[in-house]
């Protein structure tokens, strides 16, 4: 066997890969699986996107890049920022990588020293953990009550603060739970954070994909010292239904910004010259896709929670963001082994709240058609007629 690294040995996998093999196998033996694991929009990418793509092929760019990304596409990203939520940066201060992803590595690389703690909201995207913990950081998970929302509040946020703390994960839109932050909320957290000198890394992946009355607050637009404290991830692959083409970015601080391009010169080099043109088009092209996928979603997502919400022993609150319905299922069973049951029995295809670390719960992804979803529902209605003694 080999010596392999500790960074990589504490590593656990996704707890979701035996149940996502299993629906493969189930799919392959030609039994139907109604999937609502997706954490992509079903949309195709729009047809201006991909038509600047196509054109950059034809046009021959298909050399590298500058690591940190095109000029073009980093002056994108700065007027995405000036025109969205009045923030300016330089195109120094951007950082394009392969997926949002890649920018939440590179961040907590070039942040975290061994032992630094970083502080997670709980219920958390499933990667959280594991990114810090290849930076040699330790996670601390802070609880949240659906209750509330699944919001942080200060003072959670401050019972877990220690001398090692050095980092604050803020995720909204979120990713389970579908939780928006209001421009206050937001404000008191964020004062917490900078009385203690708190880094804030703000993953605004979903960002258009919020649901009025909603709104979305950008972090770093909540005055000066915030922006000079915070790292804003964001990408293209939620919003333009562009998952495969793999483009993320962040904007931070000079320094940091300069650290994150050091660290992806070596690992990655620059990301797809292709994929950053069709990106280009994405940020600067026209709009109106972005508000038709969002109108389609939110009828999708009433149409799930009315649905869940009438099958007993479930409960789920009506997400504010992204495509996300985190369904309490404390009244059949512990998530793991109800998203097992759902799928072995009724064929229905859901993530167990295990990986996000709320065991009570699953995650439905309304990102899938609505005939999709009324005959999973059917299913579930079914299940659970069969399961009532």
């Amino acid at each position: 066997m080999p010596s392999l690294a500790s960074r990589v040995a504490g590593i656990e996998a996704s707890p979701t890969l035996a149940l996502v093999a299993k629906a493969k196998a189930l799919r392959a033996a030609g039994k139907p699986v109604i999937d609502f694991g997706a954490g992509e929009l079903d949309f195709d990418t729009p047809a201006h996107i991909k038509a600047a793509a196509i054109r950059a092929i034809e046009e021959g760019l298909t050399r590298y890049t500058a690591s940190a990304g095109t000029p073009e596409l980093r002056q994108a990203v700065c007027d995405k920022f000036l025109r969205d939520h009045g923030l300016r940066y330089d195109p120094s201060c951007v950082i394009v990588s392969c997926g949002a992803k890649h920018s939440l590595f590179n961040a907590l690389q070039v942040l975290c020293e061994r032992g630094d703690e970083v502080l997670i909201p709980s219920p958390y995207w499933v990667s959280y953990p594991p990114l810090v913990k290849l930076a040699e950081g330790v996670p601390v998970i802070i609880p949240t009550d659906e209750r509330r929302g699944f919001k942080v509040e200060p003072a959670a946020l401050k019972s877990r603060l220690t001398p090692r703390s050095k980092l604050l994960i803020l995720n909204a839109p979120a990713n389970p739970t579908g939780a928006v932050y209001t421009q206050a909320e937001l404000a008191a957290l964020v004062e917490v954070a900078l009385a203690h000198n708190l880094y804030i890394i703000s993953d605004e992946i979903y960002e258009q994909l919020v649901y009025p009355p909603h709104r979305h607050t950008a972090v770093a637009s909540l005055g000066a010292e915030a922006a000079a404290r915070t790292i804003t991830v964001n990408g293209v692959s939620k919003s333009y239904a562009m998952t495969g083409w793999r483009i993320g970015y962040c904007a931070a601080p000079q320094a940091i910004a300069t650290a994150m391009d050091t660290l992806q010169s070596h690992a990655t080099s620059n990301p797809t010259s292709i994929s950053q043109r069709a990106a280009v088009a994405a940020l600067t092209g026209p709009q109106e896709c972005v508000a038709e996928f969002r109108r389609e979603l939110a009828a999708r997502r009433d149409l799930m929670v009315e649905g869940l919400r009438q099958i007993p022993g479930l409960s789920c609150e009506s997400p504010a963001g992204a495509f996300y319905v985190f369904c309490n299922v404390s009244g059949v069973g512990d998530g793991s082994r109800v998203a097992q049951r759902w799928l072995e029995e009724c064929g229905i295809m859901v993530i167990p709240g295990d990986g996000f670390g709320a065991s009570a719960y699953v995650r439905f992804s309304f990102a899938t058609s609505r005939e999709m979803i009324r005959r999973g529902l059917g299913q579930l209605e079914q299940w659970s007629s069969a399961a009532t003694p």
